[in-house]
């Protein structure tokens, strides 16, 4: 609680707090005005029977379920930072960029990212419209009208880009995260009243489980991702003129879950992809395009095949995105080059096995919770029974995951401003 009071005693972190909060708002009055010609009763219906297009819509922060004008949130965003990660895959010069240059390549990268943002809006909008029009959710559109709505709702998604750097520009947690988390808790009023709104004395066991089973699953979640692998690391004396340095001990630190929720949004993107297909085939030809669209709905409604697919992807992802991030080779060479080493273990070649092991043993375990994190609303629903009953999987990790970077980004600045006090 003093910390808590803290923060609203000292001017520059108040000041960073409350225009953090107005950009929120601003997004979050952004979310409430939609689109025109829309069908109120036929997109309620439609985003309760799609669980996709129901996870898409955390990270628009509802905008997507009320088709505002920032309908895809910083989904375009997002995937263009997915993209720009993936091509420092093939092309290595990128890699090079963006780990050797510093905070300069880091910049060019995000530059990048922003550029490639833009046309990936234009694509998700004019499909996702395509869509909504097939499902008669929105009335046809005229050539004009479909290029208006396509601009708008692009100009939003870049408004939210903006919005977001422009946040993470005070320091006190990434821009992006921050306004998903608010996306997110945004929604709780309305889960609460839903479920007050079914409640019956007969389901008090129930509700009485699910909220202890709720306590438990945010537990685990924050132990989990704050959970890491300490590898003992040993530097050797070297003498460097009249001093000597090094001869000291540390560690170094794998957190088990290295992928944070990456992985769960790479295999939304692939499951979302065959609709997307079969929106580019009904433009070609509507009865063929129909057709694969009613069989990719069969598919998304059979719970027990959809809910497997999901989990696997999702550990396979986990393995492929720490294998891009993460690489055993570079800092057995770091380590190397430094003087360090670990106990027992030659530098060098011995290092970068010893690495792989340790990395693959911690990533089954990290990529396991994550597939049952994903996996965790379709199974609350399943055993409890109730619709309005879905512990928040892939949202209640980023809730938990962003809460504490927050908390972590304060009590520095905090403990910065203390030790200015003494000086």
């Amino acid at each position: 609680m003093n910390k808590f009071l803290q923060i609203f005693k000292i001017p520059d972190l108040r000041r960073k707090i409350l225009i953090i909060l107005f950009l929120l708002s601003i997004f979050r009055l952004l979310a409430t005005i939609p689109i025109p010609g829309v069908d109120a009763a036929r997109l309620s219906e439609f985003f309760s029977s799609n669980q996709l297009f129901g996870f898409l819509n955390i990270f628009s922060g509802g905008g997507l379920s009320n088709l505002s004008l920032v309908m895809l949130g910083v989904g375009p965003y997002i995937t263009a930072m997915i993209i720009m990660q993936l091509l420092t895959i093939i092309f290595p010069k990128l890699k090079e960029a963006y780990y050797g240059e510093g905070a300069e390549g880091r910049a060019k990268f995000n530059r990048y990212s922003r550029y490639l943002t833009v046309p990936l809006a234009v694509l998700q909008s004019y499909g996702f419209l395509n869509l909504l029009i097939s499902q008669r959710v929105i009335d046809s559109l005229s050539l004009s009208q479909m290029l208006s709505n396509v601009v708008v709702i692009t100009a939003g998604s870049v408004v939210l880009m903006w919005i977001g750097e422009l946040i993470s520009e005070y320091k006190l947690g990434n821009g992006i995260s921050i306004m998903i988390f608010a996306g997110i808790v945004s929604q709780l009023p309305q889960s609460v009243a839903s479920s007050l709104a079914t409640y019956t004395p007969q389901m008090l066991p129930t509700y009485i489980a699910f909220v202890v089973l709720s306590v438990i699953v945010i537990a685990g979640v924050t132990y989990i991702n704050e959970g890491e692998r300490k590898i003992p690391v040993s530097y050797a004396k070297q003498v460097r003129g009249n001093k000597m340095y090094g001869g000291v001990a540390s560690y170094l630190p794998l957190k088990v879950n290295q992928a944070g929720v990456i992985p769960i949004i790479f295999a939304i993107s692939v499951l979302l992809f065959p609709q997307f297909i079969a929106q580019i085939v009904s433009a070609f030809s509507s009865g063929f395009g129909v057709k694969l669209n009613d069989l990719v709905t069969v598919f998304f409604n059979n719970a027990l095949f959809y809910t497997s697919t999901y989990f696997v992807l999702v550990v396979l992802f986990t393995y492929f995105y720490t294998a891009v991030t993460f690489d055993p080779n570079e800092i057995s060479k770091n380590l190397q080059q430094s003087g360090g080493f670990i106990p027992g273990i030659r530098p060098g070649q011995a290092t970068t096995e010893v690495l792989k092991k340790i990395v693959h043993r911690i990533t089954l375990f990290g990529a396991l919770f994550l597939g049952i994190i994903a996996i965790l609303p379709n199974l609350t629903q399943i055993f409890m029974n109730v619709p309005t009953f879905a512990i928040g999987g892939a949202a209640l990790l980023i809730v938990v995951a962003v809460a504490l970077e927050v908390m972590k980004q304060v009590e520095s600045q905090l403990v910065m401003r203390e030790y200015e006090g003494i000086r």
